[in-house]
């Protein structure tokens, strides 16, 4: 059947499909290397050669986005999964079981949730190895707890519907309610709220390389390549708006994407439908 999406939608899905095609065929599309000096010169401008000039040490600037935007989205994306997995699974758990393990498991996040999430990460990251491992987990877990408060929200409506009720008559375990009943019809928000928790993970790990605690050079991401240019802004060099630019777009465009696919299961009845 024919879907008709608006064009919002079909912007937003080309620039994202865009953004990550090019992530994935990172190696094969840049001219250049991550870190090779191609210049002599420094910050120089755009040329046929260097369609985005060169940066602050001579590198194309191009090759250095495109790197760039690879190892973002994929940490932005390994963090979301991670987040999503955790946070949902633990809110749907709290949600089915309530008692001591909601109460415990809702103190907790409402504890790590009272700390604010880039000055939690900033501590983190000063007193432990800085890679991109330990990047993933930490925005992941610490962003695990806006996805636990949603889930869990969520499930307890669903809990006490009459199809979930009759599920726990016919003796189904919880590992049945949770992934049979509950996940199918909690579709809806977690959907659409994972594009807006993709793109807060790439303005974080975005921030967090802009303040130094996060992807560390040679490597390249886009907040990192910012923070490398910053220093041109003074003398009216412009290096530094292109991964800006590109962060915006980003963040933009799986946004358009996410409430298009909100529109889209607003309809979704689960397992039940």
């Amino acid at each position: 059947m024919f879907i008709r999406i608006p064009f919002a939608a079909m912007l937003g899905l080309f620039f994202t499909a865009l953004f990550f095609l090019v992530a994935i065929f990172a190696p094969l599309i840049a001219p250049y290397g991550y870190d090779e000096v191609v210049s002599n010169g420094f910050w120089e401008p755009s040329t046929p050669e260097f369609l985005f000039g060169t940066d602050g040490i001579g590198r194309d600037l191009l090759s250095r986005m495109i790197y760039g935007l690879r190892t973002t989205i994929w940490i932005a994306t390994l963090a979301t999964i991670l987040s999503f997995t955790t946070g949902a699974i633990l809110g749907f758990l709290a949600a089915v079981m309530g008692g001591w393990v909601d109460q415990a498991l809702s103190r907790f996040v409402d504890l790590i949730m009272s700390i604010p999430s880039l000055i939690f990460a900033l501590v983190i990251l000063s007193i432990t190895p800085i890679t991109i491992a330990v990047l993933i987990l930490v925005m992941g877990f610490l962003d695990a707890t806006r996805v636990y408060r949603l889930a869990r929200a969520v499930a307890v409506d669903i809990n006490v519907m009459d199809y979930v009720e009759a599920a726990k008559l016919r003796g189904e375990g919880r590992g049945w309610i949770i992934f049979r009943e509950i996940l199918p019809n909690a579709l809806s928000p977690l959907v659409a709220e994972m594009g807006l928790r993709f793109i807060f993970m790439v303005l974080f790990v975005s921030t967090l390389s802009f303040l130094g605690l996060g992807i560390q050079p040679p490597q390249a991401d886009l907040g990192g390549i910012v923070r490398e240019n910053a220093e041109g802004l003074t003398y009216g060099i412009g290096a530094a708006l292109y991964p800006a630019i590109t962060i915006a777009i980003l963040a933009i465009s799986v946004n358009l994407v996410a409430d298009w696919v909100l529109s889209r299961t607003t309809s979704l009845k689960g397992g039940r439908g």
